[in-house]
């Protein structure tokens, strides 16, 4: 076997071994996302939960029809929980952010509220306004 041929062998090899790295990211991501943005969406909550519970107990339809109140009930009241903590911890950062900008200079408040207005950005993009809207203007620092 000459040089030549070598070379392209292992150039082949290279090739075809970035091409199923590539091909393995690529569905990797697809799987990724799957898991962390469309299963965990809180509105499909009580409605997959239905669904397991009823193919893993096999639920009569009079089971079914009995337990589904409960379960959305208790969906509703997990909503108001991620609801109230978002608001919380929203409340919280901005308590911190007024309190910090007391020590800061004009300059490091307008990059404290750039950083707040990336935050909001990010977070209007990837949820309905999340579990608050944009704040009153009178929280602002």
């Amino acid at each position: 076997m000459n040089g030549s041929l070598k070379a392209k062998l292992i150039a082949g090899f290279i090739l075809v071994f970035v091409a199923g790295a590539m091909t393995g990211a690529f569905f990797s991501a697809i799987h990724a996302r799957h898991i962390f943005v469309e299963f965990h969406r809180p509105d499909l909550v009580a409605t997959r939960m239905k669904e397991r519970l009823r193919s893993e107990l096999q639920l009569t339809p009079e089971q079914e029809a009995k337990i589904s109140p409960i379960i959305d009930k208790m969906a509703g009241q997990l909503d108001q929980i991620r609801k109230d903590t978002g608001q919380r911890v929203h409340q919280t950062f901005m308590d911190a952010h007024r309190d910090m900008s007391a020590n800061l200079t004009e300059e490091q408040r307008k990059k404290l509220h750039e950083i707040e207005e990336r935050h909001r950005t990010f977070h209007a993009m990837h949820g309905p306004g999340g579990p608050h809207g944009p704040p009153p203007p009178d929280e602002m620092p």
